[in-house]
């Protein structure tokens, strides 16, 4: 997986799951991929060593990735947005499109 499309993830992984994580694994992968921060800078921010930062990111993403092995949030909201494409690419009239994004949008709010 490129580095793009990691990132990519890893901040929806993130919007999902990051209510499960402590406030540190927040801060740095907040920080890391999504304000694009280097490890140094991280690690100066905090004042702890590099390495720390980076074992912090690595064992916080893979935990992110198990959470989503077992729970399957983005998953399934993968396969939402596939479907709301694909009716969105229908060829309909402007107000049916406007009452089918209101029923898809009741629908992502189902749990």
């Amino acid at each position: 997986m490129n580095d793009l499309l990691k990132t990519m993830r890893m901040n929806y992984l993130f919007d999902f799951y990051q209510s499960l994580l402590t406030d540190k694994q927040r801060n740095y992968l907040e920080k890391y991929y999504m304000d694009d921060e280097s490890l140094s800078e991280i690690a100066e921010t905090f004042n702890v060593s590099r390495q720390a930062v980076y074992d912090n990111i690595r064992r916080t993403s893979e935990l992110l990735e198990e959470y989503e092995a077992k729970l399957g949030l983005y998953k399934k909201f993968e396969e939402r947005q596939a479907i709301y494409e694909k009716i969105m690419a229908l060829n309909v009239l402007e107000s049916d499109k406007q009452r089918i994004t209101e029923y898809i949008e009741q629908l992502q709010r189902i749990e």
